[in-house]
């Protein structure tokens, strides 16, 4: 059913490109309706009790911000050897690849048996970090000189409307259901029947608010797709590798390796359009990121599990 929305969504975005910009409009709400639903599910006390986790949480940060950068600057070498000269390629590919998943990624876990609730509590580290982080290794990757250029407002907005608002929202919903107000019981039981029609239309809006740039400009952007790909698999091993190292149990694992891998891009993407016309490429190189991904998640969805059984 994923695959068949992600199909939907290139069938639309191809066949009708106005309707690229009222999808484009629909990601925020349809992704936090989605993220309402998945925070619903998780007891909010369990939440609290995650950042305890201190292993669990130290293990997401080193894989997100020591291993990750190591491996984004690896590739990057390989993009600027295949592609001498493409500077906004190059960027695009730090800007997407560096920025660790703050949303959707928790969804995806959840669908693994991942520890959805432990990696909704490193949230506000993983955006906080990410801002220092960032512009750091961007610096050392293409010249300070590009700092300027870069708007970092939109990862605090997207943090607060699609982390915050619906985490708040879902915690006075189940403290309404503890008191058995109907109202709230009914939408908690509704939230969790539109889990999986949330995710499908989720998944179709944004292929379908996207795919028309990329098909449009795919000569220019292709060089990257295999770079993503690439980083996918060797974050997986990494993941499953670290997972394993630092003695975590079967769900904190499964997390660990979403985390690795699932990338900001639907955060990264209003940062690019700041960019100056010499950058133009940048916003197509991350939104060829964000389809490959999408393919990448419906696939580790079933994986996963299978790397990191339960037994």
């Amino acid at each position: 059913m994923y695959l068949g929305s992600i199909a939907v969504g290139v069938v639309v975005g191809l066949a009708a490109p106005g309707l690229a910009a009222p999808a484009e409009a629909a990601i925020t709400p349809v992704l936090a309706l989605l993220l309402y639903a998945t925070f619903l599910a998780v007891p909010i006390t369990r939440i609290g009790r995650a950042l305890t986790d201190r292993r669990f949480v130290a293990t997401v940060l080193a894989v997100n911000f020591l291993v990750v950068p190591v491996v984004v600057l690896a590739l990057a070498g390989v993009v600027g050897g295949l592609v001498p000269g493409r500077p906004a390629l190059l960027l695009g590919v730090l800007l997407v690849l560096l920025a660790p998943c703050v949303d959707y990624v928790i969804v995806f876990t959840g669908l693994a048996g991942g520890a959805s609730d432990r990696l909704v509590a490193t949230t506000p580290l993983l955006t906080l970090v990410q801002i220092a982080v960032v512009p750091l290794v961007i610096a050392l990757a293409v010249g300070p000189d590009v700092l300027h250029l870069i708007d970092l407002g939109p990862f605090l907005r997207a943090f607060l409307v699609l982390i915050v608002l619906p985490l708040v929202a879902a915690g006075l919903t189940q403290a309404a259901v503890t008191r058995g107000v109907r109202p709230a019981i009914v939408l908690g039981d509704a939230a969790g029947a539109a889990m999986v029609p949330l995710m499908m239309a989720t998944l179709a809006v944004v292929v379908a608010s996207q795919v028309h740039r990329v098909g449009r400009d795919l000569p220019a952007v292709a060089p990257a797709v295999p770079v993503f790909v690439l980083f996918a698999a060797v974050m997986v091993a990494l993941g499953l590798l670290a997972g394993r190292l630092a003695g975590l149990d079967v769900a904190a694992r499964r997390a660990l390796v979403f985390t690795g891998v699932t990338r900001n891009s639907l955060v990264v993407l209003p940062v690019t359009f700041a960019l100056p016309p010499a950058f133009a490429l940048v916003p197509l190189v991350v939104v060829t990121q964000t389809l490959v991904e999408l393919v990448v998640m419906v696939i580790l969805v079933r994986l996963v599990p299978r790397l990191i059984p339960a037994r």
